[in-house]
């Protein structure tokens, strides 16, 4: 009776841990579009207090230079400011901002924080080799030992930026796979007669469900649309800021639309089914490039498998035979 009591109660806790966890399971994914939506907006609210905050200083700089305001720098000055190395290093930079950006790292003291680590990081890994080789006895000569030294300082001063490199290029993979359904959803506003602000600010908060990154760079390029007087910079900032093709299409294509006044609808249309055709055209492109690629694993794993499979009742039969 026991015993039959106690496997009753295992079935129950068995089942009821079973439904605890598909109802987690269930509503996890609104959770998370809930958490989404709330980061997407704390961004766009803190990049709207900042643009605030530049032009009442801005403004009065302009009633009174000789005031505070005038003195104290934007951050865009401020990065200019931490970049003293450009003046030796030319548009290094630069370019080391603009890698930030693209990876969504937007806070003025970034680069000063990539050339420290640049900085540390191969002094780092010059310990890490020389204690393999001293200390471990990883020794295999003076002069392959030296190779790994410098090896390993030269991997740790690259290993910032590839870092930096492969989070911004899947940033822009992702912005470039959503920016075509977005465009269509654009497309849809302002044929209803939807401000072009209020269009890309819709979009985004439709967008944050599925896609946070391009949803947070549209809610961006909204509120400087909104609270800068030239949409040309606003345009021209996300192009630079996001760094893809899609992204620098779109702002080419508005700004065009609006210095020349063609319609913003037919604009939005075609570049739609352009960027479509090229993520078709990039999906063939690793379709094609995957039969190559799989050659090797199937001659490492399926090939032996399938030969034992078929060879082995043969040789059982031969063995047993003779």
């Amino acid at each position: 009776m026991l015993d039959l009591l106690s496997q009753d109660y295992l079935i129950i806790a068995v089942s009821s841990l079973l439904a605890a966890l598909s109802f987690i399971g269930f509503s996890l994914p609104f959770l998370q579009k809930t958490e989404k939506k709330e980061k997407f907006k704390s961004i766009i609210e803190k990049r709207r207090k900042s643009l605030s905050v530049e032009i009442k200083k801005n403004m009065a700089a302009a009633k009174d230079p000789k005031s505070k305001a005038s003195k104290t720098v934007s951050a865009r000055e401020s990065v200019a400011t931490f970049f003293w190395v450009q003046k030796m290093a030319g548009d290094w930079g630069e370019r080391m901002r603009d890698k930030l950006l693209h990876a969504g790292i937007r806070d003025p003291k970034a680069p000063v924080y990539t050339i420290i680590a640049q900085i540390c990081t191969p002094f780092l890994m010059m310990a890490v080799a020389w204690y393999l080789i001293n200390i471990a006895g990883y020794s295999y000569g003076p002069a392959i030992d030296f190779a790994s030294i410098s090896g390993a300082a030269f991997f740790g001063y690259k290993l910032p930026e590839l870092l930096i490199n492969n989070h911004g290029k899947k940033r822009q993979q992702e912005i470039n796979l959503a920016f075509p359904d977005a465009l269509d959803m654009m497309l849809i506003c302002v044929q209803g007669g939807i401000g072009l602000e209020q269009t890309i600010n819709r979009v985004a908060e439709e967008t944050a469900s599925y896609s946070e990154t391009l949803a947070e760079e549209l809610g961006i390029l909204a509120a400087e649309l909104a609270m800068l007087n030239d949409r040309r910079t606003a345009l021209q900032d996300f192009a630079r800021r996001v760094g893809s093709g899609a992204a620098r299409a779109f702002a080419t294509t508005l700004i065009q639309a609006e210095q020349y006044g063609t319609s913003v609808s037919s604009a939005l249309r075609i570049m739609a089914d352009e960027l479509r055709d090229q993520r078709m055209a990039a999906a063939e492109t690793k379709a094609a490039a995957l039969p190559p690629k799989l050659t090797v694993p199937m001659i490492l794993f399926f090939l032996p498998a399938l030969f034992i499979v078929i060879i082995g009742p043969a040789s059982i039969q031969i063995t047993s035979v003779q």
